[in-house]
């Protein structure tokens, strides 16, 4: 196998990085797959092209030791979300800003020659933009965001002809995983509409941004697979439409069942998150395949076939609950 087809995937046994990986592997990379593997190492399997990794990148040591070799390196790891970072702050920032340079300085030291970088579309903050496009003002809200910013700027000053950086600034991720999360907008409604039959909305008029996890992965490879000079330095923002809280409801109940009753309530928080992804299908040509709907229907039918262990109260489904749990340090 050529040297061009081996990549190394940081945070590879993640809620994406375990579709992506499993999409690389039968693409014929050979991938090695750097994580802490908090949630077991199942979700990867064994495949004759597949390195599995259990360590920090926050060891540089080990970084010296495991990045030469690979011609490319998707960088998926962080505490994500902000609930996540915020149940510690200080493990938040070491995991999601300390190590960042150090890693991407070790990579183009090692001889990485593409760096794709896992950003997210909270960078800009709340905008009154109709279409949020990604040379809009970075405005972030919280530190998880500030930080996945300052990420940005670190990187994009390392970019050049031997070292090609692309940044995706994702959408909320949805649909199934064989490392399943179920405390993301669509996967949570689509959870309890299944096992509880009912759903509570808080506002409703709020607009997300949603992506299907396929799309996800397909972005990934899609940059991946183009000519250098295409992406290099580039950003793209990566989501499918910007839906109502509400709209993305009656989705979940039209999937789940008719029985389910969504009970709306008032809320004081009426912040709206939207993104414009025309840019990735201006320049690339991509464009999703999947609906959020489609996101649901695969929900509904791992909830049917019962491969998930009590989905409503599992650790493993919930980050914040599995970080409490194995006190991650």
């Amino acid at each position: 196998m050529s040297i061009n087809r081996k990549i190394l995937v940081v945070g590879g046994a993640g809620y994406v990085g375990t579709e992506l990986t499993k999409k690389l592997l039968n693409l014929n990379y050979e991938v090695s797959v750097l994580d802490l593997f908090i949630y077991g190492e199942k979700v990867l399997g064994e495949h004759k092209n597949l390195t599995k990794i259990k360590g920090d990148l926050r060891d540089q040591k080990l970084l010296k030791k495991i990045i030469p070799g690979h011609n490319n390196l998707i960088h998926l790891a962080c505490i994500s979300n902000d609930p996540s970072f915020e149940l510690n702050p200080d493990l938040g920032k070491s995991i999601n800003f300390d190590s960042f340079e150090p890693l991407v300085d070790i990579s183009k030291d090692s001889g990485v020659k593409r760096f794709i970088f896992a950003s997210s579309s909270s960078v800009y903050g709340i905008k009154s933009d109709k279409d949020v496009v990604e040379d809009a003002i970075l405005e972030p809200l919280t530190d998880y965001s500030i930080f996945k910013a300052k990420c940005e700027e670190i990187l994009l000053k390392r970019n050049n002809k031997d070292f090609v950086t692309t940044i995706i600034r994702p959408a909320t991720v949805c649909g199934y995983s064989d490392r399943l999360r179920l405390d993301l907008v669509v996967n949570i409604l689509s959870n309890l509409a299944f096992h509880k039959r009912e759903i509570t909305v808080l506002g409703g008029s709020q607009l997300r941004p949603n992506i299907n996890i396929k799309d996800m992965c397909r972005a990934y490879i899609d940059i991946l697979n183009q000519e250098e000079k295409k992406v290099s330095g580039k950003i793209y923002n990566v989501g499918y439409e910007n839906f109502p809280v509400i709209e993305i409801s009656k989705m979940v109940k039209n999937v789940i069942g008719d029985d389910v009753n969504i009970v709306k309530k008032e809320s004081n928080d009426n912040r709206s998150y939207h993104i414009s992804s025309k840019k990735i299908y201006n320049e690339l040509g991509f464009y999703p395949k999947f609906t959020i709907e489609d996101a649901i229907k695969d929900l509904k039918n791992c909830f049917e076939k019962k491969i998930l262990s009590d989905p409503l109260n599992n650790e493993f489904y919930f980050n914040i609950k599995r970080m409490n749990s194995i006190k991650l340090s």
